[in-house]
């Protein structure tokens, strides 16, 4: 598919895993186990998976994700790098800030992100609070607008799951995306339908339900403490105290034979019901090891699940009425 002039692959690589320790307090914000290393080979095996699209953000270890990005593309100016700015970031302390970001803090922001990924201009830039009033955002992106005139951006848009955020800001002059949460367990029709009749490309974050379409968490997995899975977070519905949501699990139960047609894994299957409902979805699920982005990145090989698959899927799923509703991830 083509996305900002480059032909890329419909999938992309998450690196909020690859951060490593970032904080709000004492409140650990990112995942564990998390090894420098380890992912920027993580990064070369997406590449050599035919995944050329890196998504990270400034809040991303405070910075680390970006500087770990640098280090791994230093050879690959055709890579393309979505990063996001609106959350403060302490580098040397690992802490995020989250007062409301301000349009002077524009044009540092981008300037931080442009010294971290050693770019001369970033690819697309989004705006990372979910919930920005409109009121609020707009000349946030006037902003970036002046930003992708001086050439320090080609293209913009905004991480929501809000519809009326992405119909607001759909006809400026460079938005062109919206990142949002999608997966088999909630399916976004409404910002779906939203982007697709305003030409925006949608990316998609927790295509995999942060974990738990993997199989890997049963209902004894206990998390370590220091993962953001395990916060406790009013907002992580995927994990509770810690352990997969049982909720979830028995609805992967419900589906898993039908996800794992043809042959594929979990992952590969959950990935697959996302381009089964629109083959130019972006999703970006995160990774940490080489061997996750590998089973990832052989998704392509396979594409969409069949629709007679998609539709029995339906029959047996069971949402919650209030998954159908646009609500923050």
């Amino acid at each position: 598919m083509q996305f900002l002039d480059h032909e890329i692959a419909p999938l992309g690589m998450g690196c909020w895993p690859i951060g490593g320790p970032m904080f709000s307090g004492d409140q650990s914000l990112g995942y564990s186990n998390a090894e420098d290393s380890m992912s920027i080979r993580t990064i070369h095996a997406a590449l050599d998976g035919g995944i050329t699209l890196f998504d990270t953000a400034a809040a991303y270890g405070a910075g680390h994700s970006e500087r770990l990005l640098a280090q791994a593309l230093a050879d690959r100016p055709d890579a393309l790098i979505v990063t996001k700015i609106g959350i403060g970031i302490d580098e040397a302390r690992k802490q995020l800030s989250f007062a409301p970001p301000q349009p002077a803090d524009v044009l540092p922001a981008i300037e931080g992100c442009l010294r971290r990924l050693n770019r001369d201009r970033i690819d697309l830039l989004l705006l990372h609070p979910n919930e920005t009033p409109i009121a609020d955002a707009a000349p946030l992106f006037d902003a970036m607008e002046a930003a992708r005139q001086a050439g320090k951006i080609r293209a913009f848009g905004w991480s929501t799951d809000y519809s009326d955020r992405a119909v607001a800001m759909a006809e400026r002059d460079g938005f062109v995306a919206i990142e949002h949460a999608m997966n088999v367990f909630f399916d976004a029709r409404q910002i779906q339908e939203t982007a697709r009749s305003h030409g925006l490309t949608t990316l998609l974050r927790s295509p995999l339900a942060m974990g738990v379409l993997s199989g890997k968490y049963g209902a004894t997995e206990r998390l370590a403490k220091d993962d953001i899975r395990a916060s406790g977070a009013t907002w992580m519905e995927y994990f509770k105290d810690g352990k997969a949501n049982p909720d979830f699990l028995r609805r992967l139960e419900a589906i898993r034979d039908l996800l794992t047609t043809e042959g594929r894994s979990l992952v590969q299957g959950a990935l697959a019901w996302i381009w089964a409902r629109n083959p130019t979805n972006i999703p970006i699920p995160g990774a940490r090891t080489e061997a996750q982005i590998t089973e990832i990145a052989r998704a392509l090989d396979d594409g969409p699940l069949p629709p007679a698959t998609m539709n029995e899927i339906e029959t047996l799923l069971d949402r919650d009425a209030e998954w159908s509703i646009e609500r923050p991830r």
